[in-house]
């Protein structure tokens, strides 16, 4: 090893030390460490807090973390604004300040549009100093609802499709950390999004979903993450790369906070047409009334063990995901075991990856187009933009193989299309109705790919951490429109394990 590696070493070990033994700052007695939107809510009320004060204090969290963490691209300037313009209306006693996110910051992955002094860049310099045409439609409802967007959140470059790995680098901040264990994969695309919450950047944050970008990073950081039905919330003003796939959802530190934004950014949208269809599936009175903690009773869960490498993760004892089957049985579940998705090998094949390269192609170049102003218009431009400006791109090293390819491509294959729609109807979709199965459980990796080609919605819960001391997850997944049951099943087992810990930020 260098010097230059065992100076680094060291540097890692004084600042995991330093942040590990950081002070909770309180205001008026309030913890804001680790505190939910419930507490934030009470704290309002009880004239514990107010939005300043709790915008103040993110903002100090993340001058303190994020220089090693690098889980925020830039905050929102005029954050302390709108936090002061929340708590005249809490004084006004205005009624959305009694529920919902009135006067909660949140942070937004860096690929959903803001009509504000911020960029929106998905990570990439080319990006840098466009003009969205107007909010993205999640913003939009974020806004009505008086949240204040605290700022943007970093991702794997281009929402992880320019280049294969690593997860959670992109130019404009460089490699995020993960704050459980900084040497640890903090998965992608949603980096930033989860590596913020788990480390009390942020209570609640927004990131998007095209294969596993919200269901990995809530994984390796020890958070809840819902990857709501495609079109269940809107894609307008989000940097594409698959209708098909693309969906919006919460990244939080519990099940409660991650359905309080899911009620909120739910619903149709007139700029993207999939909310029209999936808002069917909105139940009346909300997503909140789901928490329920007997939520498991009666519920079949089904295990499924093809591959063979479910459940035998090397990092993680077998052993530990068998105690959980205990803890489902003993809240009421009915576990239907030892089951197998037909055509498995065509998720986690290439089929899918060749489908999303041809679609971000007419996507990106869409959304590029649209934009007011822009370096960058098609995705040519981009590759050439990132070979001009190699340095920062980072092209030798990282190279763009994944934006070269879907370069290549021309046009859609329809047939390949019917042939993912048919494998996952004959696949997953069968073995959810022969069954009667509510959800499927499974460790968050293996099931992710499923998920993502159907369109079908999923929930990760903190499952515990391996030896090295990196979290895992437990993902429960269901078909189209069936988050209120996935909510019972995931709060109950949240609350009847509570496993998640703040982070400890070894090196």
């Amino acid at each position: 090893m260098s010097i230059h590696s065992h100076i680094f070493t060291l540097f890692l070990l004084l600042l995991a030390l330093l942040l590990s033994a950081s002070i909770p700052i309180t205001g008026h007695e309030f913890s804001i460490k680790e505190a939910t939107v419930h507490d934030f809510r009470m704290a309002f009320q009880q004239n514990k807090l107010t939005s300043r004060k709790l915008v103040r204090f993110y903002l100090g969290e993340i001058h303190k973390l994020n220089p090693i963490l690098r889980g925020v691209i830039e905050v929102n300037p005029d954050a302390l604004l709108q936090a002061d313009k929340a708590d005249k209306e809490k004084k006004a006693k205005s009624l959305r300040s009694l529920e919902g996110l009135h006067g909660i910051p949140i942070l937004l992955k860096d690929n959903i549009a803001t009509k504000d002094k911020m960029n929106t860049t998905a990570g990439s310099f080319a990006l840098l100093k466009s003009v969205v045409p107007r909010d993205a439609g999640v913003v939009r409802k974020l806004r009505k609802a008086g949240a204040i967007i605290l700022g943007k959140a970093s991702l794997s470059e281009w929402t992880g499709l320019r280049f294969v790995f690593p997860y959670g680098w992109c130019a404009r901040t460089g490699q995020g950390r993960n704050p459980y264990v900084l040497s640890a994969t903090p998965c992608g695309s949603s980096s930033g999004s989860a590596i913020s919450v788990a480390a009390n950047l942020a209570a609640v944050s927004l990131g998007t979903e095209t294969m596993g970008s919200i269901l990995c990073p809530s994984h390796f950081n020890s958070v809840v993450g819902i990857k709501p039905t495609v079109g269940l919330t809107s894609r307008a003003g989000v940097v594409p790369i698959s209708p098909r796939q693309d969906t919006v959802g919460p990244i939080c530190r519990t099940v409660s906070d991650a359905v309080e934004v899911l009620d909120v950014i739910v619903g149709f949208d007139k700029r993207d047409k999939a909310t029209r269809t999936a808002s069917k599936y909105i139940p009346r009175g909300g997503y909140k009334q789901f928490l329920n903690a007997n939520g498991l009773k009666g519920k079949r869960l089904g295990i499924v063990r093809n591959p063979p490498y479910m459940f035998e993760n090397v990092s993680v004892q077998p052993q530990v995901f068998e105690h959980h089957f205990h803890t489902l049985r003993q809240g009421g579940a009915v576990l239907v075991d030892h089951l197998k998705i037909a055509n498995i090998d065509v998720f986690f094949g290439s089929t899918g990856v060749e489908a999303l390269e041809a679609e971000l192609k007419i996507s990106l170049n869409a959304y590029l187009k649209e934009l007011v102003a822009s370096p960058v218009r098609t995705l040519a431009d981009v590759i050439a933009f990132n070979n001009k400006f190699s340095h920062l791109e980072k092209v030798k090293e990282y190279g763009q193989d994944l934006f070269l390819q879907a370069q290549a491509t021309k046009g859609i294959n329809k047939k390949t299309l019917l042939k993912l729609a048919r494998f996952s109807r004959n696949g997953f979709e069968k073995l959810m109705k022969k069954h009667k199965l509510d959800a499927m459980v499974a460790p968050t990796a293996d099931i992710i790919h499923v998920l993502a080609i159907g369109g079908f919605p999923g929930i990760d819960v903190p499952a515990g951490y391996d030896g090295k001391g990196v979290p895992f997850g437990i993902c429960f997944g269901g078909l189209k429109g069936s988050e209120p049951k996935l909510i019972e099943i995931a709060y109950s087992f949240e609350q009847a394990t509570k496993i998640r810990k703040p982070p400890s930020f070894k090196p």
